[in-house]
């Protein structure tokens, strides 16, 4: 008889130890919440919100660089720089008031649709020729 109580005190002792917390851990949902966090800030730095809706023309070269300021040339020949529309002969004020005088924070990107004549591309290109500016041309990878 003594050999069947102390049997049954090992399986309560072995139940008391293997209890399951009722507690909830938040560690891999905070995890997961900065994983998104940080997905959606190198997403967000990759798209320009400043730009309207145009037909790139295709390139197959990436670059590193950061503009600082975009300048746009839709169909219509309407110049935007960011989102507001500059006309031509105000151009180049506006964007000498806009760029820093740091030269590395000179970085203009260009986005010009492609069914714009090259003539008008050239203008922006010799404003920003004259004031020592570093243009990236915006285009489309190749599929």
């Amino acid at each position: 008889m003594e050999s069947s109580i102390g049997y049954q005190t090992t399986i309560m002792e072995l139940r008391s130890r293997n209890k399951v917390s009722a507690a909830f851990s938040m560690s891999s949902m905070t995890d997961l919440v900065f994983l998104l966090l940080i997905f959606f800030i190198i997403v967000s730095t990759l798209v320009s919100p400043y730009v309207p809706p145009l037909e790139l023309p295709y390139g197959k070269h990436q670059t590193s660089t950061q503009p600082n300021i975009a300048v746009s040339i839709d169909p219509d020949y309407k110049f935007y720089i960011n989102d507001e529309v500059v006309a031509i002969d105000m151009l180049e004020g506006e964007l000498k008031k806009r760029l820093s005088a740091d030269e590395s924070k000179q970085n203009i990107v260009l986005n010009v649709d492609q069914t714009i004549p090259a003539g008008l591309t050239v203008k922006v290109l010799d404003i920003a020729k004259r004031n020592h500016w570093k243009v990236i041309l915006a285009t489309k990878p190749q599929k």
